[in-house]
């Protein structure tokens, strides 16, 4: 019984650190599988079969001159084997006129295959590289290396593809993978279990099942069909309320809602406040509760037979629980708003299943009630940690804020400093130091509770360098970025090059931008190619965002490299485009869109030229430029290779050098 205590309370705290820390790579939506069939006598069809995710579509073989990135297949000129023709495509695309970049687009969706006869050898090896662009209402590059033997008909199937180098949305970015939001809710949805508005629920379940009367088949069918209703209540709402937007507004009203939550200050200070309100409830200041009414007619109404009070019956577990899972749902919904259409029904999915299934389980196995815990006091403990947890995240919606309006409020010290006293006065908690009001009494301290302090102590010591400028990698995704601290420990004798390829004053922007890790740069593209062409250097064009975690990432775990910094300091001029920030230009900045637009903001004008020009809505994105506007290599998006990153920059510098 302890055992599954200390479980459930190590599981609060585990999850409180890595909601902060994990950043999981992006999913490609485009998946892959390839086989070999022999056509005629040394000749061979090769076919990529391209799956493509619901909800996307990939451009078809083009070449679009100005447009987006087609479909391409690229064979290594390896002696041995020779191509027939060309690549086709199994079906016609769907094509259209693009008001973008005004001409005729084709794409796919769903599965398309792409065939390639070769002339070989029987046992050949044909390697080929294929590149293709994905779009919904955000675009991702990926590329796919192949290694095939021909003579061999059995298919080679590929799990879907991870593509490290494609560019991370900006709302994705900021919440992370659709599988890391899984993961997180799952886990929440066991924290909730052990609070104390829900775990006493489950011997409410088993009377009520005890009840019935009739066969073993019916009492099964029973127990499913109330598991299924309570997943039903929790996620149906959430998704009638997206599928109505989108079906009112259609992709890119879901796509701007989406953004407009992830970036404006109005909803992220609401979420901020969302997050302090449901830290103050799990303290004990007062409880968030439906109206009593509204439970006791579900209650009254469980009372009937058939699948009606089965029914009531979960939405009268849903509605007495809400004091404790409302704040936990609450908070899953807003990390996962920041995500694709589907990511806030999928999330509240896998949270209302993990949370129904214990319920479903005794309720078709009810002697496994003998073995469970008594309630107690470590109950309310469990919704304390959490309630320090709310305390921590919520103050990430804050930043978000303060960082795209350059209000000020939340530098990187003042974060750090605040996270410092959450986590210390956790570890106090843990201790026995700190009492609330729902606490009980607790006569000596467990094991457990000693280990867990220990945990978030050396937490709190980890994080206390960073106030002086330490990088803190493990958390820079999360963190404010560094340029946002007054002091870092250091960095009056940093070693800046004398060849610096930035002027000292005078950079548009620069009284409220700054780049990271000391770096001296643009912020106004047609500024920094007017200084390129003078210093004769090629463009860094970066393509970040105040609220992106994996730009943060990025510039903390490899552009801190001291070789990337010494390549971007000697070699480059930096220009950072933010996409999301909400500075009024001057009116002679003003861009007007195809589609008549006017934009006047930065972020704005920012983010429609990268969807223009590279067909990309995504930080971090950066191009390597010369001073033709084109690009000179292909572009590289969020991947943490730290050489692979040199290499990307080298590759850029030689073909620079090599076109003048």
């Amino acid at each position: 019984m302890n055992f599954v205590k200390n479980i459930f309370l190590t599981l609060a705290v585990v999850l409180t650190s890595l909601s902060a820390m994990a950043q999981p790579q992006l999913f490609d939506p485009v998946s892959w599988s390839t086989s070999v069939e022999q056509v005629a006598d040394g000749e061979y069809r090769i076919d990529f079969k391209a799956s493509v995710a619901q909800g996307w579509h990939m451009y078809d073989l083009g070449p679009y001159e100005g447009g987006p990135l087609a479909t391409t297949f690229t064979f290594d000129p390896v002696e041995g084997y020779e191509l027939v023709g060309g690549v086709t495509a199994s079906i016609e695309s769907v094509r259209a006129y693009d008001e973008i970049f005004e001409m005729e687009i084709g794409h796919y969706e769903g599965d398309v295959v792409f065939s390639q006869v070769v002339r070989a050898p029987q046992g050949a090896v044909v390697k080929c590289l294929a590149e293709w662009q994905a779009c919904s209402d955000q675009c991702v590059n990926g590329e796919r290396d192949f290694s095939i033997k021909v003579g061999n008909p059995v298919a080679e199937a590929s799990a879907p593809n991870i593509e490290e180098s494609a560019a991370a949305a900006n709302a994705v970015a900021k919440g992370g993978s659709l599988w890391s939001f899984i993961l997180s809710a799952m886990g929440w949805a066991l924290v909730a279990l052990l609070t104390p508005c829900v775990f006493p629920m489950i011997p409410m379940t088993v009377s009520f099942f005890l009840k019935g009367s009739g066969s073993v088949a019916r009492g099964r069918f029973r127990a499913l069909m109330y598991g299924l209703f309570i997943v039903t209540l929790y996620t149906v709402p959430i998704a009638v309320i997206i599928m109505l937007t989108w079906l009112i507004g259609g992709d890119a009203v879901t796509a701007d809602i989406f953004n407009w939550l992830a970036t404006h200050w109005l909803p992220n200070l609401i979420f901020f406040a969302v997050f302090m309100i449901f830290a103050a409830s799990f303290f004990g200041a007062f409880e968030i509760v439906l109206p009593e009414k509204l439970v006791n007619d579900s209650d009254s109404k469980s009372d009937k037979g058939g699948l009606a009070g089965i029914f009531f019956m979960a939405l009268t577990l849903v509605l007495v629980s809400f004091s404790c899972t409302g704040p936990i749902v609450g908070s899953v919904l807003i990390q996962s708003t920041s995500g694709e259409f589907w990511t806030p029904i999928i999330t509240m999915l896998a949270f209302s299943i993990v949370f129904a299934l214990p319920f479903t389980l005794f309720a078709l196995f009810p002697t496994w009630l003998k073995q469970l815990p008594k309630s107690g006091g470590w109950l309310n403990s469990v919704k304390v940690v959490l309630g320090f947890a709310e305390l921590a995240l919520g103050l990430k919606f804050l930043s978000v804020a303060d960082q795209t309006y350059h209000w000020g409020l939340l530098d990187r010290e003042v974060y750090l400093a605040l996270w410092i006293a959450i986590f210390s006065l956790m570890g106090l908690y843990l201790l026995g130091k700190l009492k609330f009001k729902h606490d009980s009494d607790m006569p000596y301290l467990s094991v457990t509770r000693l280990i867990l302090s220990i945990v978030v102590f050396s937490f709190v010591v980890y994080m206390i360098p960073g106030m002086w400028g330490a990088p803190l990698k493990a958390l820079s995704g999360y963190l404010p970025p560094i340029q946002s601290q007054d002091f870092v420990m250091g960095s009056g004798s940093a070693a800046t090059s004398e060849h610096t390829a930035t002027p000292s004053t005078g950079v548009k922007y620069g009284d409220v931008l700054e780049l990271p890790l000391g770096l001296e740069g643009f912020f106004d593209l047609e500024e920094a190619a007017a200084y390129a062409k003078q210093v004769d250097k090629p463009l860094f064009i970066d393509f970040t965002g105040h609220g992106c975690v994996n730009c943060r990432e990025m510039e903390a775990r490899v552009w801190s490299d001291p070789r990337v910094l010494d390549i971007l300091r000697n070699e480059y001029v930096v220009v950072a485009l933010y996409a999301d920030d909400k500075l009024k230009v001057d009116e002679a900045d003003w861009v007007t869109t195809d589609a008549g637009k006017v934009l006047k903001t930065l972020g704005k004008i920012n983010s429609y030229y990268a969807l223009k020009t590279y067909g990309v809505n995504a930080q971090p994105y950066y191009v390597l430029q010369g001073h033709t506007g084109e690009p000179m290599v292909t572009p590289r998006g969020y991947d943490l290779d730290v050489q692979g990153f040199i290499n990307f920059l080298q590759s850029g510098v030689e073909a620079y050098k090599a076109g003048k």
